[in-house]
């Protein structure tokens, strides 16, 4: 195991790659049922690689306050081992599967505090179904291969990328401070290529136009342009032009003087004024009416601003960033948007990409909005089984994110009015969520026989009957946060199975044939595109696409 972990030190394998087979490894060499490798991000863990968990673990935010297990991990520089007895909650429960595919709530646990170059970066944790596992030797070579994981860790730069969060949190005001409902969740490729994009425009103060459809989080992504833009100290100021009364909008906007109408019984600073030296977010920009256009138009154009009610003019200093659902340049040619106006807003035009085309990241959104719930609810523990985490893979989100939201958050609270117990583990079926999914989603598989790549790159073949479709989840590793290689837990593969999407049999099959061909040439790209007949710069993009790189 020791010979493993340093040749994946030495060898150039993705980040993700690296960090999944390290949790692998130990797990292996403890004989034990989960890891987890949790980064800190100022007062949360977040899973960054895990093996035998749930896979909506990944989507998890664990506030350490809220969990006293991770506090007492954080706060020892040494293994600490939580007696099966203990009284404080398991952040982990609902979350580790037993053979028949039930929660096990009792189970030896073990983790450990990981520090890189003297700061403290998070934890690794180990846990067992069976008691007794982590014996006093067990905890000493945990010590031993903490070092070793915290080398991989600082090979694949993340201890920079969580102290860069850590840095960004301090640098800022508490209202702008990155918080639950401000994060973006996911570790899709057309997720990771669009943060990176934005992350490049924020440094520019160019106008950005934010279009996609309704629940795709544009928001979001507008808080994530301002908090990695120069005016990051300043203020966002949120304008819903779809709420603004057109009689009311030129005031909201500009501001206005006493006496300018009736019931303006003093001045009154516009948003433009609020926002100044900062940025104005002008969400559903499009529904504004073409005469308050004309005034915004205005205003782009010169820099400068007049309260209704005067004509003194104030210099303005704000960066705009616009969004809609709408087909802004269409509503130019009809009339109902004007030209001159959408150029000025789409100087950097963005397309967020529809939940649909995201499909690795419905689960791990789903986790996220499962550990909100946990919390929001007062439960001991909430999870999807299997078949609800197929109708979620399954369904077309055409509300997006919104709606999963709302899909997960009606499914717990139909879970407890229909008598389920706070103090268990709930677990969330499929007729729980009212998805409208064209395929039935089968209930059992008989003999199934699961083949794939494991993540030690060894090919691995298991065979067995489930009695429980979460079976075939037990053991399935997946990648975490930072990361964009996710396994697809359902193996197109097998004598007696449901049937999947031919795209997802394809991509599944794909990575395989990578992922074996990888392994029988040491990881040598050039080799292993000889040996697919592919081209090495097709390889690579066929890889990126499945999220091997």
């Amino acid at each position: 195991m020791d010979q493993l972990l340093l040749a994946d030190l030495v060898t150039d394998l993705p980040n993700a790659v690296r960090l999944q087979r390290a949790v692998h490894t130990l797990r292996e060499r403890f004989c034990c049922d989960a890891v987890g490798l949790l980064g800190l991000d100022t007062d949360s863990l977040r899973l960054v690689a895990a093996s035998g968990l749930a896979h909506e673990a990944l989507g998890r935010r664990f506030v350490v306050a809220q969990h006293p297990r991770f506090a007492t991990i954080l706060s020892r520089r040494e293994p600490t081992w939580f007696e099966p007895g203990s009284v404080l909650p398991d952040p982990y429960d609902g979350l580790l599967d037993d053979r028949k595919g039930s929660p096990l709530p009792v189970h030896d646990c073990l983790g450990m505090s990981l520090y890189i170059e003297g700061r403290l970066w998070g934890a690794v944790t180990l846990d067992a179904l069976k008691t007794g596992t982590f014996d006093d030797a067990a905890r000493a070579e945990l010590q031993r291969y903490a070092l070793m994981l915290a080398a991989a860790i600082r090979m694949t730069g993340l201890e920079k990328e969580n102290r860069n969060l850590r840095q960004m949190g301090s640098n800022v005001s508490d209202s702008m401070q990155i918080l639950d409902e401000n994060e973006i969740i996911g570790s899709s490729p057309a997720i990771l290529e669009l943060l990176h994009e934005l992350d490049v425009v924020a440094d520019s103060d160019l106008p950005v136009l934010l279009l996609g459809e309704t629940g795709v989080g544009k928001e979001l992504f507008a808080r994530r342009v301002h908090r990695h833009s120069r005016r990051r100290a300043k203020p966002m100021v949120h304008v819903n032009c779809a709420a603004l009364p057109e009689s009311l909008a030129e005031s909201e906007l500009f501001g206005h003087v006493k006496g300018a109408f009736s019931g303006a019984t003093s001045d009154r600073a516009g948003r433009f004024e609020t926002a100044q030296g900062g940025t104005l977010f002008l969400d559903e920009v499009g529904e504004l009416s073409l005469s308050i256009q004309a005034k915004l138009l205005r205003t782009l154009q010169n820099g400068e601003i007049q309260r209704l009610g005067t004509d003194e003019t104030i210099k303005t200093d704000v960066r705009i960033i616009a969004a809609t659902n709408r087909q802004l340049k269409e509503s130019t040619l009809a009339g109902d948007f004007r030209a001159d106006l959408y150029h000025r807003l789409s100087v950097y035009p963005v397309h967020i990409p529809p939940l649909r085309v995201r499909e690795r990241d419905i689960l791990i959104l789903a986790g996220h909005f499962l550990e909100f719930n946990r919390t929001r609810l007062g439960l001991r523990g909430v999870r999807l089984s299997y078949s609800a985490e197929r109708a979620l893979l399954n369904y077309s989100w055409p509300g997006n994110v919104r709606e999963l939201e709302h899909v997960i958050s009606r499914g717990a609270l139909k879970m407890l009015s229909r008598g389920a117990s706070r103090d268990q583990i709930l677990t969330l079926g499929p007729e729980l969520l009212d998805l409208d999914v064209a395929e039935p989603i089968s209930e059992s598989f008989q003999d199934t026989q699961i083949t794939g790549v494991g993540s030690s790159g060894l090919a691995m073949t298991d065979t067995f009957t489930p009695e429980n479709e979460d079976d075939l989840y037990a053991n399935e590793p997946f990648y975490g946060a930072g990361s964009s290689l996710i396994s697809n837990p359902a193996s197109p593969l097998g004598t007696q199975q449901k049937i999947l999407p031919m795209r997802l049999a394809l991509e599944h099959c794909q990575r395989a044939a990578i992922q074996h061909a990888l392994t029988a040439n040491s990881h040598n790209w050039a080799q292993a595109a000889r040996s697919l007949e592919l081209d090495s710069s097709n390889l690579h993009k066929l890889a990126k696409k499945l999220g091997l790189k």
